[in-house]
């Protein structure tokens, strides 16, 4: 069974901003030979390994807001510079939008159950506002 991974993402205002660090994040790994990949590198170890990589997804909380996701392709193991254990949580490049889903503050991830996780936006003409007006009506509890 799926079970996904809730992050907040520290530092963008908005999606684009989201989108720009992920190109930048990329663009290094190409840089160090490991593949043009997006990698959040965290302290703890998922215990759920397996169900995180059962077509898991890492879903963004951006300014108190679930917008969007990325695909998991996998765990690996890093050591920092500082000899500590790290993961390394390996994400497709594509950002999908995603319902919004309001979410208060929290440190590191949360495990999100895939019955709980919101869905992702179709791209249809007028049948979902801007992200960014999700992310507003979310917040006064609209959406």
């Amino acid at each position: 069974m799926t079970v996904h991974l809730v992050k907040l993402c520290v530092g963008a205002d908005s999606l684009a901003d989201q989108q720009a660090w992920i190109a930048r994040r990329a663009a290094q790994n190409e840089k160090a030979g490991l593949g043009r990949i997006h990698d959040h590198v965290t302290r703890m170890r998922p215990r759920r390994m397996a169900e995180i990589l059962d077509n898991g997804s890492l879903y963004w909380v951006i300014k108190g807001v679930i917008l969007a996701r990325q695909a998991i392709l996998g765990l690996e193991p890093r050591t920092g510079t500082d000899g500590i254990e790290r993961t390394a949580i390996m994400l497709a490049p594509a950002l999908i939008l995603t319902e919004a889903a309001s979410r208060r503050a929290f440190q590191g991830w949360r495990y999100l159950e895939a019955t709980d996780a919101p869905k992702d936006l179709r791209r249809q003409k007028g049948r979902a506002p801007p992200p960014e007006l999700s992310a507003e009506l979310a917040e006064l509890g609209l959406l």
